[in-house]
């Protein structure tokens, strides 16, 4: 018999070692350790409170516990695959510590509730770190946005050249982006902070537990209602790695812009060499890896989320084995996110930018067309009757090679008698962008105001 497990005394035979390995989650689960520990704490003193526990069993159990944390920090604690997982481990170790003390820890909980609880610990510490990444990329991007706000480059529709903005509105983009990705997180961090520990293995326990206790000694805002969806509950995770996948997704779109801004056949930008590297044959290489693999790693983020869910589908209540699953692709979801905003801040503070170019490829896409219908409009054509005209117009610049800004005032008067000199000013990429001047527009007065606001809202939102 295999006196190891908590639960051996009902079977006849030990698991065999094939099954060990594929049912253990050690190997992963014991990242959980720092938190279960603190779960395990705040349990054995609301255990204490309620009569359930001794005083002394209680000093025990913390004095142990202090042992094995500092065991764990050290990389002193042997983690055995015949213990399965982080919670039976860690209990195993207190048990040799301090004995039969150690054995009531586990009185009134299950591992079903005292896993979920551990995931729910670690996730909220998880989202807080990628809160703050959040807003230090956002401040990186602003500050480029502040150094840009006049800098004229072509926005694309269908990547084709469609109308002038500014480099730094184009960046105010991704910080509006990022903004929501923050309340997504904000708002999963609180159905995160929701305590299931006390419903035990799924129908609660007949022990006179006190779990508002619980709940406030580990800072959980509420407390799961329900014993058989406190212990099953997975949305939560698949909630988180849907945020996740949403930052992701943003960030992989501006991976792509900045790849083809960086390719000779734009040279809108430069990223600093410490983010690139070369070829093993092509001296003159210089691949921007970084934005390269952030791409690739949100394909790797986007199967997390459909992993979870295919997971929860089909599940009966309450705990399943299979719920075992969640843990790695949760995981990895949070590491490769905090990894990719980390890196992703630094990267932007190495972004140059290249004026000129984006000016130059303004003037090859007849960008300020809009601008000349807007202007006849003005003078009052009707806007379909522009539309036609300036379409002619910009056919004829295209035939003869130029600008619309670099036909002379006759020719353009040819398509409209409405039409004077004064039409120069909107032809400009600099006029049209002052045009803009209206709450989220392109003009550089607007990019500012954007600016100070996004600074006022980071400002508050630290003070917090």
């Amino acid at each position: 018999m295999n006196s190891t497990k908590t639960w051996s005394g009902r079977f006849n035979e030990p698991v065999s070692e094939l099954v060990k390995k594929y049912t253990g989650s050690i190997d992963f689960d014991k990242r959980l350790a720092q938190w279960d520990i603190q779960g395990s704490l705040a349990h054995a003193q609301m255990l204490c409170q309620a009569g359930v526990l001794s005083g002394e069993d209680l000093a025990a159990i913390e004095r142990g516990m202090a042992e094995i944390l500092a065991e764990i920090e050290a990389g002193r604690l042997q983690w055995l695959l015949d213990l399965e997982d982080v919670h039976m481990n860690i209990e195993r170790r207190l048990t040799d510590k301090i004995s039969d003390a150690g054995k009531r820890l586990h009185t009134g909980r299950s591992r079903n509730d005292q896993v979920a609880t551990d995931i729910r610990l670690w996730l909220r510490d998880q989202i807080s770190i990628i809160q703050t990444l959040i807003q230090s990329l956002q401040t990186a991007l602003l500050d480029l946005a502040e150094q840009h706000a006049e800098t004229v480059m072509p926005g694309f529709t269908h990547l084709q050249v469609a109308q002038p903005v500014s480099f730094g509105h184009h960046m105010l983009a991704y910080v509006e982006m990022l903004g929501r990705d923050y309340e997504r997180m904000a708002d999963c961090r609180r159905r995160v902070n929701r305590m299931p520990l006390g419903a035990a293995a799924l129908a609660g326990t007949t022990y006179p537990v006190r779990r508002e206790v619980t709940a406030e000694l580990l800072g959980f805002e509420q407390i799961c209602q329900n014993s058989l969806d406190a212990v099953s509950d997975r949305d939560f995770a698949v909630e988180f790695t849907a945020a996740a996948s949403l930052v992701m997704i943003h960030l992989s779109r501006l991976s792509e812009e900045l790849i083809l801004w960086m390719s000779p056949r734009f040279g809108f930008i430069d990223i600093a060499d410490r983010f690139c590297t070369g070829s093993s044959i092509m001296p003159q290489k210089k691949n921007p890896d970084v934005p390269e693999l952030v791409r690739g790693k949100s394909g790797r983020v986007i199967g997390h989320l459909i992993g979870l869910i295919t997971l929860m589908k089909s599940q009966p209540l309450a705990y399943n084995k299979d719920n075992q699953e969640d843990k790695e692709p949760l995981f990895d979801t949070a590491d490769t996110l905090i990894d990719t905003l980390r890196i992703y801040a630094d990267m932007m503070r190495g972004v140059s930018v290249k004026p000129e170019n984006m000016r130059a490829a303004v003037m090859q896409g007849f960008a300020t067309a809009t601008d000349l219908a807007d202007y006849l409009v003005k003078k009052g054509m009707p806007f379909r009757d522009s539309h036609e005209v300036v379409a002619r117009a910009v056919r004829h610049a295209d035939e003869a090679g130029v600008d619309l800004s670099q036909l002379p005032l006759a020719v353009l008067q040819g398509f409209s008698g409405l039409i004077s000199d004064d039409v120069y000013q909107v032809l400009t990429p600099e006029g049209s962008l002052n045009a803009r001047n209206h709450l989220g527009g392109t003009a550089p007065e607007q990019v500012r105001f954007q600016i100070a606001r996004w600074r006022r809202l980071l400002a508050d939102a630290q003070a917090v």
